[in-house]
């Protein structure tokens, strides 16, 4: 019998570990399938992109792992039951469950609106790809001297903002922050990041909490009055709650809890990575959720599972956050290195460098996913565990 691995999302975590499995796992012994609720790759990263109007063709799903051994399963996951090893889903296919020997958690997270009023009927967001959509066509609609208020101080809402500035430089583009837009960033790396908003021409609201949202406005603390024909909500993610509703342990937040090699630490045949993972990095302070994150816990779950399955030892991949690299717009951005507290050391590497350093790690982060093949072995590994006991091999 083969051992069923069953993967639920193919966001950047999700699609590169199915394809990682795929290349060092005997098709023979095992068997990988993916479950999404959509047919493409969303390039998550570029979703601000979209929405101002560039141009990113899709990638389907079923040409990336087309001659890969990897099953896609195109539905969306309703429910888990990690006792009985079952992942429920529904689809065009109608309701089903899927049983698995192993499962890889991997459903990212989605816009948090906090509950403030108004935000998830009149604000729009770049979480997913039919709501960048839906910001791209109301953009386009509006005419000269419209008005767009992004909600947020962190890498999307920074993004989001320039991005929209350069490209739509007839709008009056403006960005709500809580604080001080950067605040995590070198001294040097602020006044880069201040000088962008003025080239550009973006209005910051500096200390300015949003406590509503309104078709054509938004209503900050004190009653205080900013308008906006279009407000994107950029303030935050949250995780879906099917894994709390599983009964898997998790934190306060729904991020499933887990061990140094990404297993959870309540059911052992389940791992977890991505934005939806509560993972305490080499400085001992949970990862926090991005790209960079879900690199490194998709390549370590990976890494045990194949290990576990195959009788190895569990390697350890390093956890370490290293910096922040933000696009400012096309043809500018900033990369900040921080050291092992999380700090912003002193240097950072600003400009048209940065820009074409930050373009190349986007098309590489594509071209990884839609070629999960690249560098197969010429001898994939065959599991040594039964699957009913595997979850008790080796723990690093």
């Amino acid at each position: 019998m083969k051992h069923r691995i069953v993967v639920l999302g193919a966001g950047y975590a999700g699609a590169y570990a199915a394809g990682s499995l795929a290349r060092r796992l005997s098709p023979a012994d095992t068997e990988i399938t993916v479950v999404n609720a959509v047919p493409d790759f969303v390039e998550r990263m570029r979703l601000h992109q979209l929405a101002a109007g560039r141009d990113i063709a899709p990638r389907r799903l079923a040409d990336v792992f087309a001659g890969t051994g990897v099953r896609l399963r195109l539905a969306r996951v309703t429910g888990i039951a990690p006792e009985r090893r079952t992942v429920a889903v529904t689809g065009e296919d109608g309701d089903g469950e899927l049983a698995y020997d192993t499962l890889l958690y991997a459903l990212g997270s989605s816009v948090a609106h906090h509950g403030v009023p108004g935000a998830a009927e009149h604000a729009f967001d770049v979480t997913g790809r039919p709501s960048a959509l839906r910001l791209r066509e109301r953009l386009a609609g509006l005419g000269e001297g419209g008005s767009v208020l992004v909600v947020g101080e962190g890498l999307t809402g920074i993004e989001t903002a320039t991005e929209f500035a350069e490209s739509r430089p007839d709008l009056a583009v403006a960005l709500a922050a809580r604080g001080e837009p950067g605040a995590w960033l070198s001294p040097k790396a602020r006044g880069h990041l201040r000088r962008a908003f003025d080239r550009l021409g973006v209005t910051v609201h500096e200390h300015t909490e949003i406590e509503a949202v309104e078709p054509a406005r938004a209503i900050a603390a004190g009653g205080r009055s900013v308008p906006a024909d279009v407000t994107v909500w950029a303030a935050g993610f949250a995780v879906h709650p099917i894994a709390a509703a599983g009964g898997l342990e998790v934190t306060g937040t729904g991020r499933i809890v887990v061990d140094r090699t990404m297993r959870s630490v309540s059911h052992p045949d389940v791992y977890a990575a991505g934005d939806c993972v509560h993972a305490i990095g080499e400085n001992g302070r949970p990862l926090p959720m991005s790209c960079a994150s879900a690199g490194c816990t998709t390549m370590q779950a990976t890494a045990a599972i194949i290990a576990r399955l195959t009788g190895g030892e569990v390697p350890a991949v390093g956890l370490k956050y290293h910096g922040n690299h933000i696009s400012l717009g096309r043809r500018d951005a900033i990369f900040q290195m921080v050291d092992g507290e999380v700090r912003p050391k002193s240097w950072y590497l600003g400009g048209r460098t940065a820009a074409r350093l930050k373009s190349g790690v986007l098309k590489g982060a594509g071209w990884g996913v839609a070629h999960p093949t690249f560098g197969v072995p010429k001898r994939r590994r065959r599991p040594v565990t039964a699957p009913d006991r595997v979850g008790a091999g080796v723990v690093a």
